[in-house]
């Protein structure tokens, strides 16, 4: 028997557009011989798509395309994740289709409603988990779907694997949008491996892959034996369908790739995606000559084109030499349309004012964040201008520590590497050198010390070896001060640097939707007060 696993991209609320690649994806099955074509989760709508699923208009024409496709089926039997709608209840569901009619439906039963998941808002859970009959080439199958956070039972009462093994399943599928986090794949696979082996029943698994806002979804479709050795696996961050050949047991190796890569491709797709599926193509990128900056050049250059890549320069008196000829540096290797567009006259004029406006307050970060409003209107008027859009360029830990001025270098359309630490940073961007084989990005970005160069001999005012892993702790592994102790920290440090994440809330909020490439980002997955009194004690 051979299925076909489609590890599709869809667009969220992109409805007939996602029907019309299903089609084309089940007759291109049927071509290369499939008995069997599966679909991700919510494959129709895309996922998430949140509170269209409010709109009544939504849910028709998603029903219409559900009928449409499953009009096109024939003796080959699609399963397929969608909205279904029964009487005032709406389920996230799987059907089997065959000869133009649902032969099989699941519905959801385990729905996640933490971090960036609440689908508890919008659907109601199954109930049922039953064996599916299906004819296969004459011949009978019991198949068990699962939707996704069916498998991810650990936190539930109820285990919906052993639920359908132990209702006679020969088979479990299960189809998901499972989104993308460092390290999430291999733990996902080393869960279904021990499902697999505990219950001794193949299992296949059909991800998801793009990006939709925030969110990107990895792919990496797997196919176990009985005997927990994968016989046909995805790639990560591609479009592909993966034929499964169940007469074949030979065990195929996760291709090894290392984890600032793994970071790099996410990032390349969340970028790529975005920018296909707002209907954009090109991009600014503020370059500062600071490492930020550069590898958001890079990501853009290597998700768009060199040529769909502006890059621009705006110094000023504080600018520093250095800083002015690696941006300059970049710009040449990355072979990107380049500008200097200097900021001193416009800030003269700021001062003019400040000084009779502000006669008797000293300098202070009031001077230094108009330097950074001035090059961010700059920016904002070339994207009006020309239609591109505006990167912006903050890390993790400076989001985190509010180290970042609002209105000005946190400005944007997507915010690309808001979700790496600065530690992390660093680390892609040496790994990107390698890869490409080359010095792209200047070594000197690389030594020089962190600075925003807003005032005279300035540096930016943190250790970042140890507050990138401190905040990383906080915010991502959510450590108690206790705990935090224990690892090795001093308690004021510890109390600076969670005071500086409470107190920055606001900015975050205010902030450009970020691409999540860790557990817990700064976005739709973190829900804090803006108005908060609490410490951690």
């Amino acid at each position: 028997m051979k299925i076909a696993l489609c590890q599709i991209n869809q667009t969220v609320g992109k409805l007939e557009t996602n029907r019309d690649k299903i089609i084309s994806y089940y007759k291109n099955s049927i071509a290369e011989g499939s008995d069997l074509t599966v679909f991700p989760e919510l494959a129709i709508t895309g996922y998430p798509p949140q509170d269209l699923l409010f709109e009544k208009n939504f849910i028709e024409i998603s029903e219409e395309s559900f009928d449409k496709i499953c009009s096109e089926v024939g003796s080959i039997p699609l399963i397929l994740g969608h909205v279904y709608q029964e009487s005032k209840f709406l389920y996230n569901a799987a059907s089997i289709l065959q000869n133009g009619k649902v032969v099989g439906r699941h519905k959801k039963i385990l729905l996640p409603n933490y971090d960036v998941f609440d689908e508890h808002r919008y659907f109601s859970p199954g109930t049922e988990s039953k064996t599916i009959e299906v004819f296969i080439n004459g011949s009978s199958i019991s198949i068990g779907l699962q939707i996704c956070e069916d498998l991810w039972n650990d936190s539930y009462s109820r285990n919906v694997t052993r639920e359908l093994i132990e209702d006679g399943s020969d088979l479990i599928i299960n189809i998901s949008a499972s989104p993308y986090s460092s390290g999430k794949s291999g733990y996902r696979e080393k869960l279904i491996k021990e499902r697999v082996l505990k219950f001794s029943t193949p299992f296949l698994y059909c991800n998801l892959v793009g990006a939709q806002d925030e969110l990107i979804f990895d792919g990496n479709s797997l196919s176990f034996t009985k005997n927990g050795k994968i016989n046909a696996r995805g790639r990560s961050f591609e479009e592909e369908m993966i034929m499964v050949n169940f007469n074949k047991n030979d065990e195929i190796p996760a291709k090894k790739i290392s984890r600032e890569e793994e970071l790099f491709l996410a990032l390349k797709l969340g970028i790529r995606d975005y920018f296909y599926k707002t209907g954009h193509k090109k991009c600014i990128v503020g370059l500062s000559g600071g490492i930020d900056s550069a590898l958001t050049a890079c990501l853009a250059v290597e998700s768009l084109g060199k040529e769909n890549v502006l890059c621009i320069n705006m110094p000023s008196r504080f600018s520093s030499n250095h800083s002015k000829q690696d941006s300059k540096e970049l710009g040449l290797n990355l072979g990107v349309p380049y500008k200097v567009l200097p900021i001193e006259d416009i800030f003269l004029m700021y001062e003019k004012i400040f000084n009779k406006e502000f006669l008797n307050f000293n300098r202070d970060v009031t001077e230094e964040n108009i330097q950074a409003r001035i090059r961010a209107n700059f920016l904002m008027a070339y994207s009006n201008k020309l239609d591109y859009l505006l990167l912006a360029t903050s890390n993790k830990t400076e989001l985190a520590l509010g180290y970042c001025t609002l209105y000005g270098d946190m400005s944007g359309s997507l915010s690309v590497i808001s979700d790496l630490h600065k530690s992390d940073v660093y680390d892609v961007a040496k790994w990107y050198n390698q890869s490409i084989g080359k010095t792209i990005i200047p070594n000197s970005i690389f030594t020089k010390l962190p600075s925003a160069e807003l005032n005279d001999n300035q540096t930016d005012p943190f250790d970042y070896s140890v507050v990138s892993p401190l905040v990383e702790e906080i915010v991502e592994n959510q450590r108690t001060n206790e705990e935090l102790i224990t690892i090795g920290y001093e308690t004021k440090l510890i109390k600076e640097i969670r005071n500086l994440i409470y107190r920055s809330e606001f900015k975050r909020k205010q902030s450009s939707p970020g691409l999540r490439v860790t557990k817990k980002a700064f976005g739709m997955g973190r829900r804090y007060p803006l108005i908060n009194d609490f410490r951690n004690k």
